[in-house]
């Protein structure tokens, strides 16, 4: 009897119970290995030592003071400084990449089959290759312009990562979206904007406000391209935090990581609880 009830089929794709209890025990295990690593740093950041410790012998707020008050000292990082320029980067990135990236996805669903099929690889071609040889790139490109330790610069080496992200979760959005509507609003008289504007963006503006997140916390968590582009007083708090970690291993970044990990966390448990809300509604 009980082989029987494992052997049964729980759902319509016919997956029996068992091969989901096998399913369930290796997505537990992956999700332990991936997140566990990025909690330690949580403990350390309230460490009194010097250096990261784990587990704290002593605990104290001192690196938390130590990221929020860095800019009334003169030390080697002024954290406070390179967050807003992350913020202010990452802010700059949403207003280029998600616009281009639900244009480029909207032309590649009404275009036609085959030149969607060689576009789309070209358009998402930055995930492809390796980011190290898209940084080199960017960085001898943006010298000739004068675009190196600039705002604009970070921006843009920032979009061009970001957008692909956007591309593909927008374009899947609107390969589940029922076109004849648009349509129908064209023939009736209005242009390819208004029908776009007043029809289609309602119904994918959950996935666009997701893309947007998503193009968000690409260029926050961006490092490789900030190492050869950003610098100076343009440099990015990710940046900021591989320099100290190469250089002193000071252990605010433990406290970084620790504010890093909440805020991401809850941007993305916001989109969620806006998603249901949107899908309820």
């Amino acid at each position: 009897m009980t082989s029987g009830f494992f052997n049964k089929n729980v759902s319509e794709t016919q997956i029996k119970l068992k091969n989901r209890i096998w399913l369930y025990a290796i997505s537990f295990i992956v999700l332990f290995l991936l997140i566990v690593p990025s909690l330690v740093v949580i403990p350390m950041s309230f460490s009194a030592s010097q250096y990261l410790e784990f587990p704290p012998k002593e605990w104290s707020l001192r690196w938390y003071e130590n990221y929020f008050f860095s800019w009334k000292g003169n030390g080697f990082n002024d954290w406070m400084s390179a967050t807003w320029t992350s913020v202010k980067v990452a802010v700059l990135t949403i207003f280029v990449a998600t616009p281009i990236g639900t244009m480029a996805a909207y032309g590649l669903v009404n275009g036609s089959s085959r030149l969607s099929k060689i576009l789309f690889p070209i358009f998402i071609s930055p995930m492809m290759v390796p980011i190290i040889l898209v940084a080199i790139g960017l960085f001898y490109f943006f010298v000739q312009f004068k675009l190196v330790n600039s705002v604009l610069g970070l921006v843009l080496g920032h979009s061009l990562v970001a957008m692909p992200l956007v591309l593909i979760i927008v374009f899947s959005a609107l390969k589940n979206y029922d076109m004849n509507q648009e349509k129908v609003a064209r023939s009736l008289g209005a242009t390819r904007f208004r029908a776009f504007r007043e029809i289609t963006l309602p119904q994918i503006k959950f996935s666009i406000v997701s893309a947007s997140l998503i193009a968000f916390l690409t260029s926050f968590d961006e490092i490789i391209i900030s190492l050869f582009v950003a610098g100076g007083d343009n440099s990015t708090i990710t940046r900021s935090m591989f320099l100290a970690l190469r250089d002193q291993i000071d252990p605010t970044i433990a406290a970084i990581s620790t504010i890093l990990i909440i805020v991401s966390s809850g941007l993305l448990i916001s989109v969620q609880l806006l998603g249901n809300k949107d899908k309820s509604s």
